[in-house]
């Protein structure tokens, strides 16, 4: 049989080969008049039926999130809570209850009061048009509790699987085990999709949003999963198979590098949890330079103590004792529900209430509890330099009102006695106005660091869980180069130093381009930072600086393309 090879977007710079084994969830129930109406005196039956499988679906949720948290990251594992409020929705609930009052028997009633949420989500926006894989999720767990179904458990395929599906839910992919499967690839998603971020937490070659073609390769079939070119072909030549088998994972560096010339760049990790640490020394990341504090406050009750945030600081500072460890304080926006937090309901929250926004509104004493424990961490730490910044700053107002807040934490420190030191402040750069704010941020500050995620989906106004418009989420578009170069411009010209912590930054093929936008620093996921760091050491400075000199200069995302293919 002839290769054929089929494009969609690589969610893992990384290459697997197996064989395809279709992962299909259950089939939709009978609708309509083949229905069968259950009488009057069984329909308690039915409420019990469905409350037993509400009971045994938390149960499988929360060992699943459980899972997830142990072999993902914390803020990974936290879908997994929205589920649970799903599961137990008002709206929904009344709709089952309605729907077997009138005869209808509980699995059948749990599809039709599904049904109109999961249109709602989809015809929405950016994360939000998400939920409506979530809702999927909890309906077709609960109809196959209900029916007694079996689904295949993905957690025990055979050595050497490649999965292939229409879509893979989080709770799907959480169970897969990259020491059986070799990669994945779906018909739908696209590279921000939860599938996207479980595959690059477990280091899983995947392609994503290849589209119904996908549907002609068969059980059984020979591939390959090439997430770097985001392509997966199918009855590959032996040639081709051995070449991607005989591929080594490259040896992790734990000294510093630099290019050629001498230029050193540090390379650090993305953080979302304590637990990411060690694999962040093991890949030999020179310290962290995105620690994500949202787990502190997801999945309890009541927002960390001072003590307990000031420990966690502390346990990151020393574990990278003569590195840097960049923490972002709470991003928390109305996307992500917080049971103590009053967040509002936002048609685009994305554009709403997030990051610094509440941090100096609404969120304000928990800003500060965060300061405090900040500022003592930087002080009692053993070794390691503490870097604070800021997300979603817009405005120069923001920025000095976040100031303001440090320097009245630090005086109250101070009259209590306690000891503390203030630490490298910096911003992120995410949206156009922090771009062109980029001159007077950086000469208030000792650092910026883009976020090209959504600094793409703000220039570009793509959102970044959109399948229609994931091809304008892509950092090679020349106006999001354009703000990168020009936040870095505006950095150095501050006497600043500028990372990067978006996708972009662990992308092994623009490691040269980036190098030569003047970048300081480059922050990833782990499973990137070998080959990062390999790249690195390699890299001509001069000839970095031309390539990304050649590419500031054209219009369109594929003469970038192009010129970066070319070298």
């Amino acid at each position: 049989m002839n290769e054929r090879t089929f494009a969609g977007t690589g969610a893992t710079p990384r290459k697997g080969t197996g064989t395809v084994i279709w992962y299909r969830p259950d089939a939709a129930l009978a609708n309509g008049n083949e229905i069968e109406t259950v009488p009057s005196s069984d329909r308690s039956a039915e409420h019990d039926r469905f409350e037993t499988a509400q009971e045994q679906a938390q149960n499988e949720l929360e060992t699943e999130r459980d899972r997830t948290v142990e072999r993902v990251g914390e803020e990974e594992a936290s879908v997994f809570d929205a589920h649970i409020q799903f599961l137990h929705d008002p709206q929904i609930d009344d709709s089952v209850h309605t729907e077997i009052d009138e005869g209808i028997p509980a699995e059948h009633a749990v599809q039709e009061a599904f049904t109109d949420p999961i249109a709602q989500f989809e015809e929405m926006d950016g994360r939000m048009a998400e939920r409506a894989d979530d809702l999927r999720d909890v309906r077709d767990r609960l109809v196959r509790l209900l029916t007694g179904g079996k689904r295949l458990n993905l957690a025990e395929l055979p050595r050497g699987t490649v999965v292939l599906a229409e879509r893979l839910t989080p709770s799907d992919t959480a169970q897969l085990d990259p020491n059986r499967v070799a990669g994945f690839a779906t018909i739908t998603g696209g590279r921000t999709s939860h599938a996207a971020i479980f595959a690059r937490s477990l280091a899983l070659p995947a392609v994503v949003g290849i589209g119904s073609e996908l549907a002609t390769v068969d059980d059984g079939a020979s591939v390959i999963v090439d997430g770097e070119a985001g392509e997966i072909i199918a009855e590959p030549s032996d040639e081709r198979v051995a070449a991607v088998e005989t591929e080594t994972d490259i040896e992790a560096i734990h000294d510093g590098v630099a290019t050629t010339d001498g230029t050193e760049i540090e390379i650090a990790a993305n953080i979302g949890r304590p637990a990411e640490l060690s694999a962040a020394v093991e890949q030999g990341a020179d310290g962290v330079g995105l620690y994500r504090t949202e787990f502190l406050f997801l999945d309890r009750e009541a927002p960390p103590s001072e003590r307990e945030q000031y420990k966690t600081y502390v346990e990151a500072l020393e574990t990278f004792p003569d590195g840097r460890v960049v923490v972002r304080t709470l991003d928390i926006g109305g996307d992500k529900q917080i049971p103590y937090l009053d967040l509002p309901s936002e048609a685009n929250p994305f554009l709403g209430e997030r990051g610094i926004r509440r941090s100096l509104g609404s969120d304000s004493e928990l800003f500060e509890t965060q300061l405090r424990a900040l500022l003592r961490a930087a002080a009692d730490a053993d070794g390691g330099t503490l870097c604070v910044m800021f997300p979603l700053v817009s405005t120069v107002n923001e920025l000095d009102t976040a100031l303001d807040r440090v320097d009245a934490v630090r005086k109250s420190l101070e009259a209590e006695g306690v000891d503390f030191a203030v630490p490298e402040l910096g911003v992120m750069i995410e949206t156009p106005s922090a771009v062109f704010n980029a001159d007077e941020f950086a000469a208030r500050i000792d650092f910026l660091s883009i976020g090209t995620n959504d600094l793409a989906q703000y220039v570009m106004a793509a959102a970044r869980e959109n399948e229609h418009v994931a091809h304008l989420h892509d950092p090679l578009h020349p106006p999001i180069l354009w703000s990168i170069n020009r936040s870095i411009e505006a950095a150095h010209d501050n006497d600043a130093w500028i990372g990067m912590c978006g996708e972009m930054a662990g992308n092994p093929d623009l490691t040269e381009l980036l190098v030569g936008l003047g970048l300081d620093e480059l922050s990833m996921s782990a499973v990137t930072i070998p080959e990062v760091k390999a790249n690195v050491s390699t890299t001509d400075q001069t000839r970095a600086r031309d390539v990304a000199a050649r590419t500031l200069i054209v219009n369109t995302r594929s003469d970038v393309a192009n010129i970066i293919k070319d070298q």
